[in-house]
């Protein structure tokens, strides 16, 4: 059973598309698009354009949870799908999306440089994310006591794991971990609660011979993502994370 949102507090699937060339859809494509989207999901009614230049078609009137998103770059499609309800929710929507993408934004195998696809878990924690790292995954480890033999605090512990898949370095997985807590919190003891962060993310590289499409890449990589998301981050960092994070309550 696809339950990974019962091991965090916001669960969430994101894919980037990243480009060599820069996007330059004409306005009557870049609608036809969006309203392609709009019309296989009707809830994504909200049309946005950021500081940054960037569009985002999302979910009027939804919060984080359950929204889906696409939001358009100069030099890359990105999509997310907040609390999804399963793995064929996420399925249906980003193959919607990248089906779709080549012909309406002038998109060629020639132009893609990357894609990724990233599980990501957040635990919300009111407290001092990279102690609580640290001492819950590596209770032992030589450095981190050699540093912290004093009264030295820790103000970073963001373990950053990557794997190739293959001998060429075509697929890769990274595992991460990202904590928010600022200096300034350190300084005074007093903590928000904020979100500490998972990350599984499985990338393809373009330029090795693959011929599947942005929707078959994208469904291998959804299939890579999940097995080590479920096999490794669930058990060996979100459930220790959230049981030491439970009891420190």
């Amino acid at each position: 059973m696809w339950s990974f949102n019962a091991f965090c507090d916001e669960f969430y699937v994101t894919t980037r598309l990243f480009l060599k060339l820069d996007l330059e859809p004409s306005r009557e494509t870049l609608l036809h698009f969006l309203e392609r989207i709009r019309r296989a999901f009707p809830e994504m009614s909200r049309l946005r354009r950021r500081d940054d230049g960037a569009l985002v078609l999302d979910e009027e009137g939804q919060e984080e949870s359950g929204r889906r998103y696409v939001r358009i770059d100069p030099n890359a499609l990105k999509l997310g799908y907040f609390s999804p309800p399963d793995a064929a929710a996420v399925s249906s929507f980003a193959g919607l999306v990248l089906e779709q993408a080549p012909a309406h934004l002038s998109l060629s195998d020639l132009d893609y440089d990357y894609m990724e696809v990233s599980y990501t878990f957040d635990l919300e924690y009111r407290g001092n994310h990279d102690e609580l790292v640290a001492e819950t995954l590596f209770p032992d480890h030589p450095l981190i006591a050699s540093l912290t033999a004093g009264e030295e605090r820790l103000i970073d512990c963001q373990p950053f794991l990557g794997i190739t898949l293959t001998p060429d370095c075509e697929r890769q997985v990274y595992l991460e971990i990202k904590g928010r807590t600022s200096t300034y919190e350190i300084r005074t003891g007093e903590y928000e609660p904020q979100a500490l962060s998972v990350y599984t993310t499985v990338r393809h590289y373009w330029g090795f011979g693959s011929d599947l499409g942005l929707a078959g890449v994208h469904r291998a990589l959804l299939a890579l993502g999940e097995k080590y998301a479920g096999e490794c981050a669930v058990p060996h960092v979100v459930q220790p994370l959230a049981a030491a994070i439970a009891s420190r309550r």
